[in-house]
């Protein structure tokens, strides 16, 4: 279920997180193999009661957006398809006792950085693992693909605590 204060906030944070990813993590490649890609946030911060199919539009929306700026023809989208599909799956696996609230945000002010960084590893990995294979897909550099993944999903992780901590606190849809 999507409000129009949750319409409004995920519009804002996917313009800002679209945009640093363009402007400044598309540019900050470590070695050639550290790529953090934050706007996976973006699918994250998703209310809990968004439909599936709602999920994976916005999601290949995001995708597509990031492609384009990219030049990578449908990859970041196959892969954030991929994860707005299992975010369902993966919000029972990391449930606490409390119900989710449909409107509610998950992030790291409401639930804690415990769950929330099991959280995002559970979206993170997976995402990153279809885009490095789909991107490089060959057998030829499996070694480098996966030092790549490893590392990039744990820039991502990091990168993503650190945006969570300066989020602002969601005083209104309290546990």
């Amino acid at each position: 279920m999507i409000d129009s204060n949750n319409i409004l906030r995920l519009s804002i944070v996917f313009v800002v997180l679209t945009a640093l990813q363009i402007l400044v993590f598309n540019n900050l490649q470590i070695s050639g193999f550290v790529n953090p890609y934050v706007y996976v946030l973006f699918i994250l911060s998703l209310p809990f009661g968004t439909p599936v199919g709602l999920a994976m539009v916005l999601s290949f929306a995001c995708g597509l957006v990031i492609d384009i700026f990219s030049d990578t023809p449908g990859m970041h989208a196959a892969a954030c398809v991929a994860i707005a599909y299992a975010r369902p799956l993966i919000l029972k696996v990391v449930a606490v006792r409390d119900e989710y609230r449909p409107s509610q945000i998950p992030t790291i002010h409401t639930y804690g950085a415990q769950w929330f960084v099991r959280y995002a590893i559970m979206l993170v990995v997976p995402h990153h693992l279809i885009l490095f294979f789909v991107e490089q897909f060959d057998t030829l550099y499996f070694w480098s693909t996966l030092l790549r993944f490893v590392l990039s999903s744990v820039a991502t992780i990091v990168f993503v605590m650190i945006l969570q901590f300066f989020a602002p606190a969601d005083t209104g849809s309290g546990r």
